[in-house]
């Protein structure tokens, strides 16, 4: 099928989704109400993070007993995965829901697939990803990385969640191990919240936007002006050293995150 932009629309209040598949299988546009939720252009939108999030350090991984070298695109570390670089293939299209393959291939060392489901409803969008192993089993991770609209309406985002801990950020931008107590921000920082990821970015007067998701990591960037993002993720950063989830040709690594929203 073709790799155009693909709009989903949902309910009678004008829920609007726009989906890149050829620009990395990216969420290009969210609008509610005609306001556009995320910043635009084509590093931005809500990109897939997949086989991996965030950095891994120096770009090596441990691969059963073999150590892999990914490319340094963040130099020194290997950053996000490579499906976002990628052209996703549509699998399927219907009014509301789109269906994206992505084949992992070189420079990730393991063939395989990654599925993305994009189902919008009038007050919320659900993303859920898998990763398919083909032959041999291999470390893997899952995560999106929207970049949310600081200011809509000419008035900032108040973001709102109670992680149960912090993880230690060293000087090259990965977690040292240690867990702290939560610190004010600015963030470039992961949290671990056991419950499952619970974020609210909150538009005083316009929008409340709720990030929910069952895994137990999220990413809060909030360095720039122009953004906030809420990266809810199957793993911390460097996960495929340190927390490694196992994809085996039975048994997929899947993960769901849903956006939840209400005007104010």
């Amino acid at each position: 099928m073709s790799n155009e932009e693909i709009t989903l629309t949902a309910g009678d209040k004008g829920a609007k989704v726009r989906v890149s598949p050829s620009d990395g299988g990216r969420i290009s546009g969210l609008e509610v109400d005609g306001l556009e939720l995320l910043r635009q252009g084509p590093r931005f939108g809500c990109f897939p993070m997949v086989p991996w999030c965030g950095r891994t350090r120096d770009g090596r991984f441990l691969d059963g007993a073999t150590v892999r070298q990914l490319p340094l695109n963040s130099p020194p570390h290997a950053i996000h995965g490579t499906a976002r670089d990628g052209a996703w293939r549509t699998a399927r299209v219907a009014e509301d829901e789109a269906v994206l393959t992505y084949e992992l291939t070189d420079p990730w060392p393991h063939p395989g697939r990654v599925t993305q489901v994009v189902a919008l409803a009038e007050d919320s969008l659900t993303l859920t990803m898998s990763v398919e192993a083909y032959e041999d089993s291999f470390p893997a991770q899952i995560g999106w990385h929207p970049w949310f609209h600081r200011t809509l309406g000419g008035v900032d985002a108040r973001l709102d969640f109670t992680p149960a801990w912090q993880e230690e950020r060293g000087p090259d931008h990965l977690p040292t191990g240690h867990r702290t107590d939560p610190r004010p921000g600015p963030w470039d920082d992961c949290f671990g919240m056991p419950d499952g990821v619970d974020v609210t970015l909150t538009w005083p007067g316009r929008l409340e936007l709720k990030v929910t998701s069952r895994e137990q990591w999220v990413v809060v960037y909030d360095e720039q002006e122009e953004a906030v993002c809420v990266e809810p993720q199957t793993g911390p950063p460097n996960g495929l050293n340190t927390l490694p989830r196992l994809v085996t040709p039975l048994e997929p690594l899947e993960a769901t995150t849903t956006w939840s929203w209400r005007r104010l």
